[in-house]
């Protein structure tokens, strides 16, 4: 198989391509994500912790400054998005989940009135 055809079949499949739109998605939905935890949730941490801001911590070595505090602050920041993404995904599983009920299970069929007739017919033939 070329390796034009093989890439074609691959970049094809279904999976490729939905992990493609949720790649955009994703981005879009990180901006908004964001600015939630910017705009909304940092000034309200910032109220409960009384306004410890990391960014300024740092540490220099040297000629070195190590800015730890930064760090610290997309740790948090990470944190928060992570949850705020995690609640948001739970609450369109939950949405899914109430979509998908499967319908309760049919009573296997047995045979019809007339199969059993032609079955009793060709033993009676056989004997």
């Amino acid at each position: 198989m070329g390796f034009i055809k093989e890439f074609k079949e691959f970049a094809m499949k279904g999976n490729v391509m939905d992990m493609a739109v949720g790649v955009i998605i994703g981005g879009a939905f990180g901006k908004i994500v964001t600015s939630l935890v910017n705009d909304i949730l940092m000034p309200l941490i910032g109220i409960v912790t009384g306004g410890i801001d990391f960014t300024g911590l740092k540490a220099t070595i040297g000629e070195a400054n190590i800015t730890y505090g930064q760090f610290i602050q997309n740790v948090i920041d990470f944190i928060i998005v992570a949850f705020c993404i995690f609640l948001m995904l739970k609450a369109i599983n939950k949405l899914n989940r109430k979509k998908e009920e499967p319908a309760a299970p049919e009573a296997p069929k047995g045979p019809t009135q007339e199969e059993l007739l032609a079955e009793i017919r060709d033993l009676l033939k056989q004997k």
